[in-house]
């Protein structure tokens, strides 16, 4: 049993849809990142997303064994919503947009990927970690966290996205067998 210590990157303070585009994080905030690396287990491995924002807040973490980045651990690809405000595309897709956001499922945005195609990457890549380790930390994002939570849980992919999901967050779950420790946890 492997228990994988969730933890979202640090804020980009982007107000549009960003997915696989490559923002920095702010980690201007220490004394939040010392409360996050005191709280998770030492000396568990750390891996994160491939994006620059998970890697810069792993790093954050202190001095931990690192495994190789991930791009299974990617936030949703948003293709031509990348970067552009909710509004913006509401204006232009009302129909897709919405559908894509109150109905997760198969729904992509134009040259991107749904939530399922998210959940099977990112289940992928937790399966893979199972059983590597008793405890693994995981920097990643909204998405990747938000469906190890459907998973652990069982829930709906409406019920899933309802979870709030903070930047600097810590969600703890097990997959094999399912159980949620922790959900949202701001140490």
């Amino acid at each position: 049993m492997t228990r994988f210590w969730l933890v979202r990157h640090g804020p980009t303070h982007a107000r549009a849809m960003i997915g696989w585009t490559d923002l920095p994080a702010d980690l201007s905030d220490s004394a939040a990142l010392e409360r996050l690396a005191a709280h998770l287990p030492t000396g568990a491995p750390v891996i994160s997303s491939d994006l620059s924002r998970a890697i810069a807040t792993a790093d954050a973490l202190g001095a931990r064994p690192r495994l190789a980045h991930d791009p299974a651990l990617r936030e949703m690809h948003f293709g031509q919503w990348e970067t552009r405000a909710f509004a913006e595309i509401e204006a232009e897709d009302p129909t897709r947009i919405r559908a894509f956001w109150e109905t997760p499922g198969d729904i992509a945005p134009p040259g991107g990927e749904s939530w399922n195609a998210l959940t099977t990457r990112s289940w992928a890549a937790l399966d893979r970690l199972q059983g590597t380790a008793p405890d693994i930390i995981v920097v990643a994002h909204f998405g990747p966290i938000v469906a190890a939570l459907q998973r652990a849980e069982r829930l709906s992919p409406e019920a899933a996205f309802a979870h709030r999901i903070d930047n600097l967050s810590v969600t703890t779950l097990t997959l094999a067998p399912p159980k949620v420790f922790l959900i949202n946890h701001r140490p």
